[in-house]
């Protein structure tokens, strides 16, 4: 059974506002999603499998441990890639593969649109990257696509989550893991998360109107 996981920090509630303001600019919008997905990695990497790795220290030899997963990245285009930069310092080993979706405005579904996967050799783990969870459209179809592909462990790695959206993910995949910063009660008439912080994708690459 997958988890659901919501940070409770103070740091996380102090640029969590930042983010969501109206008057942030994208560079600091961007450093913000920086900032979080940082908090927010600790949670999501803390049961990653480690094996015995010798080494030896400037004094003595040491038995440590390293990570013995092959882990995967995997942004939801466009927004998801303001996300794949803070993981990488922390996995600089990780592979990145990309999942192109955006929303039919008259339906609010997901139409994909590019899949950069390799057709086998699955990783051990893979990490999907997207800021906003709303209806949950777009992770559902990332999900059901990494499972063909073959990966047994799938977590969600968003900023901010609608519940709804995590209901849907949560009652199609059961077994799959939700990591966000906060949680939020509701989507409005056009799907999008409220109180939220508007589009991310515009607001990440300065491309609001």
């Amino acid at each position: 059974m997958g988890q659901l996981v919501v940070l409770n920090h103070p740091l996380v509630h102090h640029h969590l506002s930042i983010l969501r303001a109206k008057e942030t600019p994208p560079a600091l919008f961007r450093q913000q999603i920086e900032r979080l997905s940082m908090l927010l990695a600790y949670k999501v990497t803390e049961s990653l499998p480690t094996a015995d790795f010798p080494i030896q220290t400037p004094v003595a030899p040491l038995t440590t441990q390293r990570l013995s997963a092959r882990i995967a990245l995997v942004p939801i285009l466009r927004a998801g890639l303001g996300l794949v930069d803070p993981l990488l310092n922390l996995l600089p080993d990780a592979e990145v593969w990309h999942l192109g979706m955006y929303r039919d405005e008259a339906t609010a579904k997901p139409v994909e649109y590019y899949c950069k996967l390799p057709d086998d050799g699955a990783t051990d783990i893979a990490i999907v990257l997207d800021p906003m969870l709303a209806t949950g459209g777009s992770t559902r179809m990332a999900i059901t696509t990494l499972k063909k592909w073959g990966v047994q462990d799938i977590r969600v790695f968003s900023v901010i989550a609608a519940q709804p959206g995590i209901d849907a993910v949560r009652n199609e995949f059961p077994d799959v893991s939700i990591f966000v910063c906060t949680v939020d009660p509701e989507l409005n008439s056009h799907k999008f998360i409220v109180p939220g912080l508007g589009d991310a994708g515009d607001r990440i690459f300065n491309t609001q109107r």
